[in-house]
């Protein structure tokens, strides 16, 4: 049996996806920039899947840019925003815990133009402090980017509290000639739970095609009327000028398709998912002694669980669990090969010797219950085989005491796995 837990580095395309997409490879290949009747089939094709997208967030479809992946998206919006608006702010605030598309681009614009960026921490289940972000807030800054959910951990943000401190912070500010924007990286979200920029209260949203059974290749950018980027691709007209470069049309339609059908099946997926969810997690803690649950315990998203197994590897895991054909992910997909804590574990306080063995297992709406039964029954083998090996674990039998256990660590206070 093989088991795919892998669902936020990216999902089965949906049969009813890949459909609309095939024609766009082989008949119908004109580029949508041309004018003679097979480009303008292109043409069409391209602005239906711009009306499904905003379907999908409730926005204007003039408000949605495409673009290559969440994290061209992410590019955009903070690169893009800032350079609209350079002359009179330079000040940007992140989240501990945003992608690292989010970090690397507000890094890079302190190292080209000397931007300050402050960051929010966020609790032991990776919820911002509302508080320092109020404070942290300045008549320079420019813009707020807080994701919705973590890829990693699942915790869900009150992005609509973010919104109105923003908001309060835009009225109450002496200089009325700027403002600060709000954006949010919604990628791990958008299609698998709700999401409404005009109930959200933002200013820019990244979403991804790849995360909602769509296919890998496609993204857009939600930018709301008014608000201004500088393009990060220059040499064309395409996106409104927005975003230069021949459409992936074949992609792009797939991801509209994606989002109509998202959009009328989010309720029935978020419940299958949330019940394996909740019965995976049930079960790895009865089963398995000395694994701890990251994240908020309720206010996740319904096909997120990341767990920290104690005494040994997630890599290895993640290596064993292959060998029965499970598929999950040590970490995020971005840092899963960097073989160190991962920052979003590093920012919520897991001990490093703990959150070496941290996995992620990510569901989607074709598992079953039969899969995760499987999954259940081979992953405390799995663990028990690497334990046995593990001198951590040997160490902590003999004595009682953990070897590596960082300085200040509560395990009973951090990991709520019984909570």
């Amino acid at each position: 049996m093989n088991v795919y837990l892998d669902n936020h580095s990216s999902t089965k395309i949906d049969p009813r996806v890949l459909e609309v997409i095939l024609p766009y490879l082989t008949d119908y290949y004109g580029n949508p920039q041309s004018i003679h009747d097979l480009g303008q089939k292109s043409k069409d094709a391209v602005e239906q899947a711009r009306q499904q997208v905003a379907s999908l967030i409730n926005c204007s479809p003039q408000e949605i840019i495409f673009t290559s992946c969440g994290s061209e998206s992410n590019n955009l919006a903070i690169k893009g925003l800032y350079l609209a608006y350079k002359d009179v702010a330079k000040h940007i605030i992140v989240s501990a815990v945003e992608h690292l598309s989010v970090l690397y681009s507000t890094r890079r614009l302190k190292q080209l133009y000397g931007v300050e960026v402050s960051v929010v921490s966020v609790d032991k289940f990776g919820l911002v402090d509302l508080n320092q972000l109020r404070n942290l807030l300045r008549e320079d800054t420019i813009l707020v980017s807080i994701q919705l959910a973590n890829p990693e951990i699942g915790t869900i943000q009150n992005i609509k509290e973010v919104a109105k401190i923003v908001e309060e912070f835009n009225n109450q500010r002496k200089n009325k000639q700027i403002k600060t924007f709000l954006h949010t990286d919604a990628v791990s979200g958008c299609g698998v739970i709700n999401v409404d920029v005009k109930e959200l209260g933002v200013d820019l949203l990244s979403l991804a095609a790849s995360q909602f059974y769509g296919p890998k290749g496609a993204a857009a950018l939600y930018i709301k009327k008014g608000v201004r980027v500088v393009p990060q691709i220059d040499g064309g007209i395409q996106e409104d000028g927005r975003r230069a470069g021949t459409e992936n049309v074949a992609a792009i339609v797939g991801m509209g398709k994606a989002a109509e059908i998202a959009r009328n099946e989010l309720e029935e997926n978020a419940k299958k998912m949330k019940l394996l969810r909740d019965k995976f997690i049930n079960g790895v803690q009865n089963k398995i002694d000395y694994v701890y649950l990251n994240g908020h315990p309720t206010q996740r998203l319904p096909n997120n669980v990341n767990f920290s197994f104690e005494f040994i590897e997630g890599e290895s895991i993640t290596l064993l669990l292959n060998q029965f054909g499970i598929y999950v992910t040590s970490g995020s997909a971005c840092t899963s090969k960097a073989l160190k804590l991962s920052h979003v574990l590093e920012a919520i306080g897991v001990d490093p010797a703990v959150g070496q063995g941290s996995v992620t297992f990510t569901f989607s709406k074709y598992n079953t219950e039969e899969e995760i039964n499987y999954v259940l029954e081979k992953l405390p083998a799995v663990i028990e085989r690497l334990r046995n090996f593990s001198p951590l674990y040997s160490y902590f039998l003999k004595t009682g005491q953990r070897m590596q256990a960082g300085p200040g660590t509560d395990y009973d206070e951090h990991h709520h796995s019984e909570e």
